[in-house]
C-alpha cells in the first residue's frame, strides 16, 4: 500500500466519519427532539441523504483552508459528477404520472398472466420483472419504477415491518444484479465495459442468465416467503381507474425517458431532453402530479458527496485489489461495496493492467452483488431509500435491518455467479 498524502488521508478519515454518521442517523434525530431550538439543522444531518454531501462540503473546506482554493477547485474540477446528474434527471422523469401509469399498466398485465393470486403476482412481478427492465431503461429509473409501484401499491397497504424490511433488501439487491444483462445499464459494468470489451452477448452469456435467476429466484422466494401475508394484503389503489392520459403525451413522456437513457453519458445532452420534458410537464399540467425534485436533488447530493470523498480512497482500494486472486476479489469486492459504491471499485480495478480474464468477471460480479447490502453500495440505492423510507417506523430505515434483510438474497447472488 502506497503512503497517504495528507490530503488522501483526511479524504480517508472523512469518508470513515461519513460511514460512521451513516449508521447514526437515528442518534440526530433523537438529538432533534431533545434540543427544539437546533431541531431544524439536526434534522438535517438525520436525513441519510445528506451525509456524505455534508462531509464532502467538509473536505472541500478543509482543503481550501490548507492547501488553498485553487487546488480545492481544481480537485472538484477533476470529478465526474455525470452520474448524479443523471440519477437525478432520471428520477424525476421516470417517476412522472404517464411514466408510472405505463409501468402499472405493464405490471398488471403480466400479472394477471401469473398462476398465483394476483397481489402475490403483481408484488413478484415487481420485485423480478422491473429490476430486470434496468438493464435497458438503466438501473436508476428501474428502481424508481419499482420502488414507487411497491410504495404505492404495497407500502401504504400496511405492511408487517418483517415485510417492509424483506422487500427492501430483494429490491436492492435484485436491482443491482438485473442490470447486467447489457454492458451499458449497471454503473459498476459501464466503468469497464469498453476499456474490456464487454459487449452484449458478453454480458448475457456471462452474467445475464445468471442474474435472471438469481432475481427471480429472490422474488419468489420472498413471495413464497410471506404468501399468507401478501394473500390478505389489499391493494392500495388497485380498484380506482386513473384518469386517461392522451396517448400522445405518454409517448412524448416515454421520447424523453429515451432520450435520457441513451444520453446516459453525455450530461449536456440528457439534460436538453429533461428541460423539454419539464416544457411538456407545465405545458399539460392536468395529467401531471407533482414532480420529485426535492427526493431528486437529495439523492444526487448523496452521489456527488460519494464522488468526491471517494476521489481520495485510491491509495488503498486499489493495492488491496490488486494483492487479491480472482476467488478472493470477488468476495472482498462484495463486502468492500458495502462500505463504498461499487462502480468505484470496478472503476480501480480497470486501472490494473495485465488482470486476468477470471480477475475481471470476479470483480465485476462481486461489486454487483454486494450492491444491496447498505444505502452507498450502488447508485440507485439512495433513491429506492427516498422514495420508501416514509412507510417505515419514524420515517428512517435500520442500515443494520437492510442489511439483514440483504443478507440472504446476497447469498443467492453468490450462489449464482460462483456455483453455476
Amino acid at each position: 500500500m502506497t503512503e497517504a498524502t495528507p490530503e488522501q488521508l483526511i479524504g480517508s478519515i472523512l469518508f470513515a466519519i461519513a460511514l460512521i454518521h451513516t449508521f447514526s442517523a437515528k442518534f440526530f434525530e433523537k438529538l432533534a427532539h431533545r434540543h427544539p431550538s437546533h431541531s431544524g439543522v439536526l434534522h438535517l444531518l438525520g436525513e441519510v441523504e445528506v451525509v456524505f454531501g455534508f462531509w464532502a462540503m467538509v473536505l472541500i473546506g478543509f482543503l481550501a483552508l490548507v492547501v488553498g482554493t485553487d487546488h480545492s477547485l481544481e480537485y472538484l474540477e477533476s470529478r465526474n459528477f455525470t452520474e448524479p446528474m443523471f440519477v437525478f434527471v432520471i428520477m424525476v422523469v421516470a417517476a412522472s404520472r404517464p411514466i408510472m401509469q405505463c409501468a402499472r399498466k405493464l405490471v398488471d398485465v403480466v400479472s394477471r398472466l401469473m398462476p398465483m393470486q394476483l397481489t402475490m403476482a403483481t408484488y413478484f412481478v415487481a420485485l423480478s420483472l422491473v429490476p430486470l427492465l434496468g438493464s435497458f431503461i438503466t438501473e436508476p429509473a428501474a428502481m424508481t419504477l419499482a420502488a414507487f409501484l411497491l410504495r404505492d401499491r404495497f407500502y401504504a397497504s400496511g405492511m408487517s415491518s418483517r415485510l417492509r424490511y424483506a422487500t427492501l433488501g430483494v429490491l436492492f439487491v435484485n436491482v443491482s444484479i438485473g442490470g447486467t444483462l447489457t454492458p451499458f445499464a449497471a454503473p459498476p459494468v459501464l466503468m469497464v465495459a469498453a476499456k474490456w470489451n464487454w459487449d452484449l452477448w458478453f454480458m448475457l452469456s456471462q452474467f445475464g442468465w445468471r442474474s435472471a435467476i438469481a432475481v427471480l429466484v429472490n422474488a419468489l422466494g420472498v413471495t413464497l416467503l410471506f404468501a399468507a401475508e401478501l394473500r390478505q394484503l389489499r391493494m392500495a389503489g388497485q380498484d380506482e381507474t386513473p384518469e386517461r392520459i392522451p396517448p400522445a403525451l405518454t409517448a412524448a413522456h416515454l421520447l424523453c425517458l429515451l432520450g435520457v437513457v441513451l444520453a446516459a453519458h453525455h450530461s449536456i445532452v440528457f439534460v436538453g431532453f429533461f428541460l423539454l420534458f419539464l416544457g411538456l410537464v407545465n405545458a399539460y399540467g392536468r395529467w401531471q402530479d407533482p414532480l420529485i425534485l426535492r427526493e431528486g436533488l437529495l439523492v444526487a447530493f448523496f452521489l456527488a458527496g460519494l464522488v468526491v470523498l471517494g476521489g481520495y480512497q485510491q491509495w488503498w482500494l486499489q493495492p488491496l485489489l490488486e494483492s487479491m486472486s480472482p476467488t478472493a476479489v470477488f468476495y472482498g469486492a462484495t463486502a468492500l461495496t458495502a462500505i463504498t459504491d461499487n462502480a468505484a471499485l470496478t472503476y480501480l480495478g480497470s486501472l490494473v493492467e495485465g488482470l486476468s480474464d477470471e480477475f475481471k468477471h470476479s470483480l465485476v460480479a462481486g461489486a454487483v452483488t454486494g450492491g444491496g447490502l447498505t444505502v452507498i453500495a450502488n447508485a440507485p440505492n439512495p433513491a429506492g431509500y427516498s422514495i420508501l423510507k416514509r412507510h417505515f417506523e419514524h420515517e428512517e430505515i435500520s442500515p443494520l435491518g437492510l442489511l439483514a434483510a440483504a443478507a440472504i438474497p446476497t447469498l443467492v447472488s453468490v450462489a449464482a455467479f460462483r456455483l453455476i
